[in-house]
């Protein structure tokens, strides 16, 4: 999870829902803070020290367990810096780009570095440290995990099989979060709707919701409306069929909105409650951070001694 910001719905079941159902049936399971990755548009520290802390509380409040996930800020672990400078002497120019990301990042007036045209490089060092078998992500990151493969291959053809090469997991049903304004959620599109904000920001950002000119007791069709494809995320399969019969029926946009503040308020209730207990113990979140590292650093080292040995460094 990159820091830049208030965790959102888009964040949520892109990522992060996925992530912990997969993380209670693993052995063990790595979350990483990604501040490094922060610095291609952000070079406020003030604000980077602030979003990767506020990262780590929703972490934790949305369920995460430390004691049986390790989950720590990147930057703790040196050899993710390391790695990524090693992959890089092997990473195809026409690799990089081909990358979808890194072009729709220029063009919204993120400056074009180095760091972000290498963006892909510094991800797959993130995964690969870790011997990862298989990588949780929403659909719009199916390129950058595909180039992690291209790396590691790559690599592995130079020097033999030292890297893991991860398997893609993408959950097609939530893969891509609507924003507010039908466009993919997201913090540079100014589009989204926090989890753990005041509850005045998160309903005026419910009730903004782009919708159609149909009037209120018009029949309207859910599959098109903004509102419904975020208030069926949080339902079951005949709750779905349910509110989207009610849209049929000539449900009003704006009792569709208030019908999913309540959910939405419902639903991220506990998560809310502990989020605010734990702002009032930075000390165990600090905690927290500082354990996974010292456990991520151990299985990096040991891929690091590896790949050291691979390329003669050792």
């Amino acid at each position: 999870m990159q820091p830049s910001g208030a965790l959102h719905l888009g964040n949520y079941f892109g990522s992060m829902k996925p992530n912990l159902e997969l993380s209670a049936k693993a052995d063990e399971s790595l979350f990483f803070i990604v501040d490094l990755h922060a610095l291609t548009s952000l070079q406020n520290p003030v604000l980077l020290r602030q979003y990767r802390h506020d990262a780590l509380v929703d972490y934790l409040a949305a369920g995460f367990d430390p004691k049986k996930t390790i989950i720590c800020y990147q930057s703790d672990v040196p050899a993710h810096a390391e790695l990524a400078w090693i992959l890089s002497t092997v990473a195809p120019m026409g690799l990089l780009e081909r990358a979808v990301s890194y072009k729709e990042k220029v063009e919204k007036g993120i400056a074009a570095s180095a760091g972000l045209f290498t963006y892909p490089v510094l991800m797959a060092a993130d995964i690969l440290l870790y011997d990862a078998n298989v990588v949780p992500v929403g659909r719009d990151q199916r390129q950058h995990l595909e180039m992690t493969r291209d790396i590691a291959i790559k690599f592995n053809n130079a020097y033999g099989e030292t890297l893991t090469v991860p398997e893609v997991m993408i959950r097609e049903d939530v893969a891509v979060v609507p924003g507010t304004d039908g466009q993919k959620m997201s913090k540079s599109y100014g589009n989204t709707i926090p989890i753990f904000g005041d509850e005045s920001v998160i309903k005026k950002a419910i009730m903004g919701i782009k919708t159609d000119s149909k009037g209120a007791t018009d029949p309207k069709n859910p599959e098109t409306c903004v509102v419904y494809q975020l208030h069926r995320l949080f339902l079951s399969v005949a709750e779905q069929k349910a509110l989207a019969n009610d849209y049929r029926n000539g449900l009003s946009y704006g009792d569709a909105k208030k019908k999913l503040f309540g959910t939405y308020m419902d639903v991220f209730g506990p998560m809310r409650k502990k989020h605010a207990q734990l702002e009032n113990d930075p000390t165990f979140v600090e905690e927290v951070a500082r354990d996974g590292a010292k456990r991520a650093s151990a299985y990096a080292g040991k891929t690091m001694e590896r790949v050291k040995k691979a390329v003669g460094l050792q």
